[in-house]
Parts: C-alpha cells; structure tokens; sequence
C-alpha cells in the first residue's frame, strides 16, 4: 500500500454554500463549517503519507460573489495567516500560496510572505493553499516569464514551462477530489492535472471527515495509472 500512497492530492472545496443553504444558515457558516473540515482532512491526509496537498480556497473568480460573500472568505484567509498559521509551523509543515497577488490587499501579501518563509523548512508535508488562482492564468503568468527571459520560441520544452508556473516545487497532482456531486475541474491545477486521476464525491466539502481519507486513497490504489502509456 504504501507504494501506492499519491505524492500530491489535490482537493476542490464545492458545496459550502449549498451546505448553509440545506441546514438554514447563513453562507459565512456554510465556509466556516468548511474552513474546520479543510484542517481534518489535511492532516488525515498527511498522516496516510501524502507529501503534497492543495486546495482550491478562492478563484480569481470568486470576486464577483456577493460582497459579504467575499468579505466573510476574506476574514477566514486573515483568521488563517494569523492564527492557524502558528500551528500549521508548528506541526512541521511547510506552507506555499499559489495564484496572483494582484489586487489583494497589502495586509494579506504581507501574511502570505510571512508564512512562507515561518514554514520554509517544514517536512512533514507541503500545503498549497490555491488563493486567487485560476489555472489558466497561472498558465499565462508562465509564458510571460518565458518572454521576460527572453527564452526563443524553440526552446520551450515541458520542463523548461514547469520550472515557471507557480512554486514549481509542488509536483503534478496524482489525484484531484472534487466534492458536492459536480464533475468538472473548474480552472484548478490545469498544468498539473494532465495525468490526474479524478475522485467525485457526492457529499458537501463541510462534511469532510477524517474517516472520508483511507477510502479515498483505497480507491486510488485500485486505479491504473499509464500516463498515456
């Protein structure tokens, strides 16, 4: 089994909203229930041997939800830089942001830096918390950094693009878990997913437990991966 431990599991966080919604409580409550399930589950999954785990928090697209919407996701992120953080060091992880600071407040670049660089040498695992991501302008970001190079059309290859999208350190997803019934990946990871296996979960993000990981890596471990082979 243990040779069949993913090296990275990417989680798509879907249904908080639906959540609240189904138990009569506000949207914020919907996240919030959410935010708690995200610290189980990773360190379940950290536990199980998993050295790379990422979650999708908040697309570049997000910005157009309603603003109280925005304004309660925000508050988690600052709760999370200020607070969390402290543990997440402390339990030996290591912690690395991916997507555009672009237009995020000062106060939040200043916590994403600050956090990186408190948990530069955690080992137990990395998080790579997806924040103001999308996956095809992470893409664009790449190529930009090529042409700032002043790299020649001829000379991009595969590796040569992976060592510029965001922390290319974290390695293609083996799998990617998507919750709330839908089956679509929703701009998340496109780079690294190209030879991911895909796990649909018919239950709501907030109620993730502990329990949901070993029958999520017992399925992976029946897949068969041939990488187009």
């Amino acid at each position: 089994m243990a040779d069949q431990i993913p090296s990275h599991i990417g989680y798509i966080l879907d249904g908080n909203r639906r959540w609240a919604k189904k138990h009569g409580l506000p949207t914020y409550e919907g996240h919030l229930s959410g935010y708690n399930a995200l610290k189980d589950v990773i360190e379940a999954t950290a536990d199980a041997g998993v050295k790379y785990i990422s979650f999708y928090s908040f697309s570049t697209k997000n910005w157009d939800r309603a603003e109280d919407e925005v304004r309660g996701l925000m508050r988690l992120v600052r709760r999370l830089f200020k607070t969390d953080i402290k543990q997440i060091v402390n339990d030996g992880y290591r912690f690395v942001v991916l997507g555009t600071r672009e237009g995020l407040p000062d106060d939040i670049n200043t916590m994403i830096d600050e956090a990186e660089a408190a948990s530069i040498n955690g080992t137990r695992a990395t998080i790579a918390m997806c924040f103001n991501y999308g996956g095809q302008e992470e893409i664009v970001r790449a190529t930009r950094k090529l042409i700032e190079q002043g790299i020649s059309a001829a000379d991009v290859t595969l590796e040569l693009f992976s060592n510029v999208i965001d922390h290319p350190d974290v390695p293609p997803c083996d799998l990617i878990v998507r919750t709330s019934g839908e089956q679509r990946l929703s701009d998340f990871m496109l780079w690294r997913s190209a030879y991911s296996e895909f796990l649909f979960l018919d239950k709501f993000w907030p109620e993730m437990t502990k329990e949901d990981i070993p029958v999520i890596l017992e399925e992976y471990a029946r897949r068969g991966r041939r990488f187009g082979g």
